[in-house]
């Protein structure tokens, strides 16, 4: 099947049409992304005069709301029942005056009308039939009393002390010929007008300190805008205005400032999904609140900005699309015989091309094969040689005390064979014959040894096969047990788990194992109680070998370059023989490592068992 070639860069067809794509998608990025911003910033700006509309109303709704009420204890104040009933302190006028006050409540729908003696006292309130009556709690510890006994009229946003709810006390001084007779207070609360905002859009009324008032977002209330001071926080505590309110701080709203320019802020109001909002303001007026408001922008900007590059990109496109149609119309035959040209000469020089390259890489690779296949023979083989030097440099570090273990039988069979002579001479058959059973045993020893040496010493390339190891911990311990002995070093051996079979090569894990004992003997050359520790133990597929002593251990820097070559702490080491026995047990499939623990140094062999 042909490929159909690509285009000719160099042909001038070919290039007009990639300078006319080019610049078809530059204009059309341009046109979409102008049309985009332009889009924004309508959109923004209209965002702006909603939001500066919504915080206005938010605040005239508010600002009448309050006018509805402030009126209320000014009359109150000026009521001659109420200045009477303040001097008499008459029962029935004090009936009178509850009933009185509980019918203007329900008219305006206050929360609470109450009024106070000269000294803070309720004598009369609205709610005076319910269990939560105000009559007969003293309040003259409440600004709003202080203030309006002292200035003749106060405002205080507050919690309640009896209801917990929180309310705008507003507060009138009576006055009579005989001076201050008392204060008549209406409570104001607003849970009808925060429910009429939690419709719409996230509102809140804040005072002159930032503190939280009136919101639609519950868990906003009593929060700040700005960090309020310790001393100012304690005086609010004090007065018992809000309760234990933390005043935390609402992040990402613009600071207190009536008539702000809205701007962009990022809130999270609980149960609402969008997190950008329009922030405007709008000032309450003599009260000193001010009114802020959320308007959410991230749906409609998203809606102009993604209309307005829809339409720029359908005009751009069609534009193009003519553009493009009159373009192909004029040069279309041109640009079919050029391209058939090219396609024909690009083909040939591909193939050639290709076929050359695949020729020389052909060769490359065989070189390189034959090459590779040297190196690793090479690698090997230059492991092997390794593994091999340390064999025999291991047998003669143990050379002398297999030499001494030699001895010692020959030494007896030269005395057994001359008192076998004697007892010939003296025609003593049967005690010759136990001197000559003895000599066949102390050979058979001497055997033993010498066959040890010599399978230790063979060079072993056999691949791994189930060895048991117990085979290989009794010939390592045989190869070094005249040194355990010389050093009167005790070998603890935990043979539970020593019948099973891992996969390995006898000689070479007996080699690994000598090479642990023998590190394990020089820790503990000088000690005063040596002892070695020799445990296998069986964990699911892998098989453990520790080989632990109880000398001074591995220093922590000696143990970070433990496994690397030519590093050693020996003054006649070279730093190899844990790096050859950890890639010896690396061919098995295993791994060598030292573990931490108590006391001395504890090297592990992990082994896969044996199916």
């Amino acid at each position: 099947m042909n490929r159909p070639s690509p285009p000719n860069l160099a042909d001038p067809i070919v290039r007009r049409w990639m300078a006319f794509v080019a610049a078809s998608v530059i204009l059309l990025a341009g046109v979409v992304g102008f049309a985009g911003a332009l889009a924004q910033r309508r959109a923004t700006a209209d965002l702006e005069r909603q939001a500066q509309a919504s915080a206005a109303l938010h605040a005239a709704v508010l600002r009448s709301e309050l006018a509805k009420h402030r009126s209320l204890p000014f009359v109150l104040a000026q009521d001659p029942d109420v200045a009477e009933v303040l001097r008499s302190a008459d029962p029935r006028g004090i009936d009178a005056l509850n009933r009185k006050l509980e019918t203007l409540s329900g008219g305006i729908r206050a929360a609470a009308i109450y009024v106070l003696n000269a000294k803070g006292m309720t004598i009369a309130a609205s709610n005076w039939r319910e269990p939560t009556s105000f009559v007969g709690s003293d309040y003259s510890f409440r600004p709003y009393f202080k203030d309006a006994k002292a200035h003749g009229a106060a405002e205080l946003f507050a919690l309640g002390t009896v209801s917990r709810r929180p309310g705008l006390f507003m507060s009138r001084r009576v006055d009579g010929r005989e001076g201050a007779l008392g204060v008549v207070v209406v409570k104001v609360e607003f849970e009808a007008l925060e429910a009429e905002w939690s419709a719409a859009e996230p509102a809140f009324a804040a005072d002159p300190r930032g503190v939280i008032l009136v919101t639609s977002v519950p868990a906003w209330r009593f929060s700040t805008l700005t960090p309020l001071p310790l001393v100012e926080q304690q005086r609010l505590r004090a007065e018992h205005r809000f309760g234990d309110a933390p005043f935390q701080v609402l992040g990402a709203v613009p600071p207190p400032a009536a008539g702000r320019v809205p701007v962009l802020t990022a809130v999270a109001p609980p149960g609402q999904d969008e997190t950008r909002f329009m922030a405007a303001s709008a000032d309450l007026g003599a009260v000193g609140w001010t009114v802020y408001t959320f308007t959410p922008v991230g749906a409609a900007l998203r809606t102009a900005v993604a209309g307005a590059r829809a339409i720029a990109l359908l005009v751009g496109l069609i534009a193009c699309a003519l553009a493009a149609a009159v373009l192909r119309w004029r040069g279309q035959a041109t640009v079919r015989a050029a391209r058939q040209e090219a396609a024909r000469l690009e083909l040939e020089a591909r193939v050639q091309e290709r076929t050359a390259e695949l020729r020389d890489s052909n060769q490359r690779l065989t070189v390189e094969m034959e090459e590779r296949r040297r190196a690793e023979a090479h690698i090997h083989l230059m492991q092997d040689e390794l593994v091999q030097s340390n064999k025999l440099a291991t047998l003669g570090q143990i050379a002398a005390g297999v030499a001494h273990e030699i001895n010692q039988p020959v030494a007896a069979i030269r005395a057994y064979a001359d008192n076998a002579a004697v007892f010939l001479e003296r025609a003593d058959d049967k005690t010759a014959k136990a001197n000559l059973g003895l000599i066949a045993g102390l050979t058979d020893r001497i055997g033993l040894i010498t066959d040890e040496l010599r399978a230790f010493a063979r060079k072993s390339s056999a691949p791994a096969a189930p060895v048991a190891v117990r085979e290989a911990v009794d010939g390592a311990l045989l190869l070094v047990g005249p040194r355990l002995r010389q050093q009167g070093a005790r070998v603890i051996r935990d043979e539970v788990d020593e019948a099973a079979l891992v996969m390995a090569e006898r000689f070479r894990l007996e080699q690994v194992l000598v090479n642990l004992l023998q590190n394990a003997l020089e820790a503990l050359d000088g000690a005063s109680d040596p002892e070695i520790r020799v445990q296998v133990s069986v964990r699911r597929s892998q098989v453990r070998i520790l080989v632990a002593d109880n000398g001074p251990g591995v220093a922590p820097e000696a143990a970070k370059t433990l496994f690397t070559p030519f590093a050693t702490t020996k003054p006649r080491g070279l730093g190899l023989g844990l790096v050859i026995s950890r890639d010896i047990v690396a061919e098995f499939g295993g791994e060598l490592s030292l573990e931490a623990g108590p006391g001395g140094a504890r090297f592990v062999i992990s082994l896969p068992k044996a199916r």
